[in-house]
């Protein structure tokens, strides 16, 4: 990659994600192909946080402002979604089922 392409992704990110982390459930759902987090990842980046209700996706919006946490939610088939979100310190990003959070 060059450093112009790596600088237009950069652009894109609104906000420090930290240490990126993985919950065992999503680590697992990874290893076996049926999960693969990093374009829900990269929305969230982007500031795109999801399947959440409107007041969620206000919150954020302040929240890349005030510098509280982020916190996405995706639908990712009927029967498997993700959420992610970055600490308030933006020190770590998780990405985790919802029964792990």
């Amino acid at each position: 990659m060059t450093s112009n392409q790596h600088d237009k992704h950069r652009r894109k990110r609104l906000f420090e994600i930290g240490a990126l982390e993985f919950s065992e459930g999503v680590e697992r759902l990874m290893n076996e192909g049926r999960l693969a987090p990093m374009p829900l990842f990269e929305r969230h980046m982007r500031g795109d946080w999801g399947d959440v209700a409107d007041y969620q996706w206000q919150q954020n919006n302040a929240a890349l402002e005030s510098g509280e946490r982020l916190d996405s939610f995706y639908v990712v088939t009927r029967d498997l979604s993700i959420r992610i979100f970055t600490e308030a310190d933006r020190r770590a990003t998780r990405i985790v089922l919802p029964s792990e959070y």
